[in-house]
């Protein structure tokens, strides 16, 4: 875990990006403290207050979630006084995932399901235990925007995208964006609420804003360049999807076949059946928040893991 200062008076607390959970949060030292997201559990999330407290006098006023998924949100009970502020379908999904169920599939290592031990092992350094969720209370429909002693923060409502309830944080004066997940940077991206053409506007509403520095929802700090190649990756998989779904061939199988070039070598390459199952669910006409069939999608990637021909690489 880093803390890195990207502005006066802010900073990102940046995870290497080593798999399932390990996302980055952002600090504002001003107006009584802002944090830009929590983490996915209570231990991650107390070496990030440790980090905040090298720069900050006292426990943050406030706590913006970018979106609902755990990995950005639950160890929001650690910041008991604070104000917590996230869009309003943020708070709506909030129980959508459950810390104990979590956990259960976390002591599922030594399982006989080869799916559910896989997923157990990328689970090892997380404990959901303790966690109580708490969801935001001060809600955002469109925007908001916050005065913290004189740094203008802007809250932009840009989903849904990645998932139902995404936003993302600008602050003008300093040209730093924190994305959520809006942004994954050289890493595989995935999905759940939301569409490819509401994702490629989001990462456009970000371009539009001509940011200086971009902290990702998880991999290193970027500028211009990371939501631009996000939004080729994103675009180049669902002109591929369409061609096998047209051909009438399975996703899964799909996958195997899509050559995936430069972006064979971004972090979890596997997600890339979540969004190929993303884009037939599209071509299908059926709804952009559809349930997920989470555990079949999981058994995918790990199929995907294990072969030794993906991905396949121009």
């Amino acid at each position: 875990m880093q803390l890195e200062q990207v502005a006066k008076d802010v900073y990102a607390c940046l995870q290497e990006d080593r798999g399932l959970g390990f996302s980055n949060s952002g600090f504002l030292n001003r107006g009584g403290g802002l944090v830009i997201d929590t983490f996915w559990d209570l231990a991650h999330t107390k070496e990030l207050i440790e980090n905040y407290a090298k720069v900050w006098k006292e426990p943050s006023r406030r706590v913006v979630n970018t979106h609902h998924n755990g990995d950005h949100c639950w160890g929001n009970q650690l910041f008991d006084q604070a104000e917590i502020i996230g869009h309003r379908k943020c708070a709506e999904y909030f129980a959508h995932e459950s810390p104990a169920g979590m956990q259960a599939i976390r002591a599922g290592a030594g399982s006989e399901n080869p799916t559910l031990a896989a997923l157990a092992k990328l689970l090892e350094e997380w404990d959901f235990e303790g966690i109580e969720l708490k969801p935001p209370t001060t809600l955002i429909d469109d925007r908001l925007e916050l005065d913290l002693d004189g740094l203008a923060v802007n809250l932009l409502y840009v989903g849904p995208a990645h998932t139902i309830g995404d936003v993302v944080v600008h602050l003008p004066e300093s040209g730093v964006v924190f994305t959520g997940d809006i942004l994954f940077r050289l890493c595989t991206p995935i999905g759940w609420e939301g569409t490819f053409a509401g994702w490629g506007s989001a990462l456009d509403r970000i371009l539009e804003l001509e940011p200086k520095t971009i902290v990702p929802g998880h991999g290193p700090v970027c500028g211009a360049e990371g939501p631009r190649e996000m939004k080729s990756y994103l675009e180049y998989v669902r002109a591929e999807s369409k061609t096998f779904f047209d051909a009438g061939t399975a996703a899964l199988d799909a996958c195997k076949r899509i050559d995936l070039g430069p972006y064979a070598d971004w972090n979890e390459p596997e997600r890339l059946l979540f969004n190929v199952e993303r884009a037939y669910r599209e071509f299908r006409g059926e709804a952009f928040d559809a349930p997920i069939d989470v555990p079949t999608m999981f058994g995918g990637m790990h199929a995907l893991r294990a072969d030794p021909d993906f991905p396949r690489r121009g």
